[in-house]
């Protein structure tokens, strides 16, 4: 998570939590305010939406009172439509649900396309089963398909679902899939992170606007990307005492007690 509470991630962030929800783009000047209450300087800010402009997540346009400001781009719109999925999905994972595949082959001549299908396809949480065959629950289909359409990736990969048959069984075979030990850990980061923060909130304490917007904004920046490390595989396939339904459950905590007043800062 090297990138995680950086300028730019935290501006995305902010626009999947609350930018989305104002009926124009935000002005410069309040994307200021609102980093800086996270401790982002100008100049980070200005620097960091330059980049996110050139990636073509965020585009230039006027508020209503003729401020210069940023909204977000159909592409950027779907993402976050797409991440909203993993990030507040509770839904219980079944075995099932099945598998998606994913079969890629890419011409020597354009071997860069190869590296980029394969860390798109771990951002997107599939793990190799071998090389050029890629698998994850099934669930993920729809944004692996908006994913690889948007890169213009779509015409080296095949896309297919089905079951595991074996010859391993499957809870052997996903542990050869997925560094299941890494995300484990990445569960136990967030959860010395923000549990403290969790009980500080539950132990009678009153959220005040920009307090909640701060402890929020950093628990959803640290949150988004742990439904992308990790798949959502059926407990039965885990080991035991895996940490990522008590992660998910602090998260969700979270987002019930600070959301709301975080918002009362962030749209004052």
């Amino acid at each position: 998570m090297a990138d995680q509470h950086s300028p730019r991630s935290l501006i995305v962030t902010l626009y999947g939590a609350y930018g989305r929800e104002r009926p124009g783009p935000l002005a410069v000047a309040e994307l200021i305010r609102l980093l800086g209450a996270l401790g982002v300087d100008a100049p980070s800010v200005r620097s960091s939406v330059s980049r996110l402009k050139r990636r073509g997540l965020l585009v230039p346009a006027r508020t209503e009172d003729g401020a210069a400001g940023y909204g977000l781009s159909p592409d950027a719109r779907q993402l976050l439509e797409d991440g909203d999925r993993r990030i507040h999905d509770r839904r219980t994972p079944l075995l099932s649900d099945g598998w998606v595949l994913a079969v890629f082959s890419v011409p020597e001549a354009e071997r860069g396309k190869r590296h980029l299908l394969r860390s798109r396809l771990t951002r997107l949480g599939f793990g190799s089963t071998a090389p050029g065959v890629w698998i994850a629950p099934a669930r993920l289909y729809e944004e692996t398909r908006h994913t690889l359409r948007r890169l213009r990736l779509d015409p080296y990969v095949e896309l297919f679902r089905g079951e595991h048959l074996g010859f391993a069984a499957t809870a052997e075979a996903v542990a050869t899939w997925w560094d299941l030990g890494g995300i484990a850990k990445r569960h136990e980061a967030f959860l010395d992170a923000q549990e403290p923060v969790l009980d500080s909130w539950t132990s009678g304490r009153e959220p005040g606007p920009e307090e909640a917007y701060r402890d929020y904004l950093h628990a959803l920046d640290s949150w988004r990307r742990l439904p992308y490390a990790d798949p959502g595989l059926p407990m039965e396939l885990l080991p035991e005492g895996w940490p990522g339904g008590r992660s998910a459950v602090v998260f969700a905590a979270l987002h019930e007690v600070l959301r709301d007043t975080g918002a009362l800062f962030a749209q004052n």
